[in-house]
């Protein structure tokens, strides 16, 4: 489980086909304080951590977290929102996030707004995810609240220090990101969708 409040952020230094699975490995101000089969969250993915080397680690992706995330746009040299699991008995500043890719979503709209930034994605509907004005949304691992919440479509607003420690500064028309919805909401949008 994790909170949606990213640590920090990650360099993505080497990408391996082995099979169906992807080998990725990142450099980080944290590898030191990781551990062999610690969980990670990478823009909202949570893998295992397989190996370290000095500050590298890697992780394993297999080919269903392939088809449901972002990795196949992965590139060297691309940076990643980084969060450790949360501990028991800490503040759960963000939201709870599972750390489990609902499915990608389009970055739309990317504009700067007089000292904050605003981000409209859209996603496919189909899938019967949904969003709820002020409630709780996860893009690439980050916790923000849902303004403007449509069919298939949603935006957040994101303050500077966000803007600043998170990948949101490399978002652009046409980027590609990991949503997760709010485990809620998904709960809610399943029951109904029964009736």
């Amino acid at each position: 489980m994790f909170t949606g409040i990213i640590e920090t952020l990650g360099t993505i230094q080497e990408i391996k086909k082995d099979k169906d699975n992807v080998h990725i490995t990142i450099a980080s101000s944290i590898t030191d304080e990781l551990q062999i089969d610690q969980s990670v969250a990478h823009n909202g993915i949570c893998m295992t951590v397989v190996a370290i080397d000095k500050n590298r680690y890697t992780v394993t992706a297999i080919d269903e977290t392939i088809k449901k995330t972002t990795i196949s746009h992965w590139l060297t040299g691309d940076i990643v929102n980084l969060e450790r699991a949360m501990k028991l008995g800490d503040r759960l500043d963000g939201h709870i996030v599972q750390g489990h890719v609902d499915q990608i979503g389009n970055c739309i709209v990317a504009k700067e707004t007089n000292g904050s930034w605003y981000y409209t994605f859209e996603y496919d509907e189909s899938l019967q995810n949904i969003t709820i004005e002020k409630g709780s949304i996860t893009v690439n691992g980050v916790s923000l609240t849902v303004v403007d919440s449509k069919k298939n479509e949603f935006s957040v607003a994101i303050i500077p220090y966000t803007f600043e420690h998170t990948n949101f500064k490399n978002f652009k028309v046409g980027t590609k990101v990991n949503l997760e919805f709010d485990v809620i909401g998904k709960y809610v949008s399943r029951l109904y969708a029964n009736k």
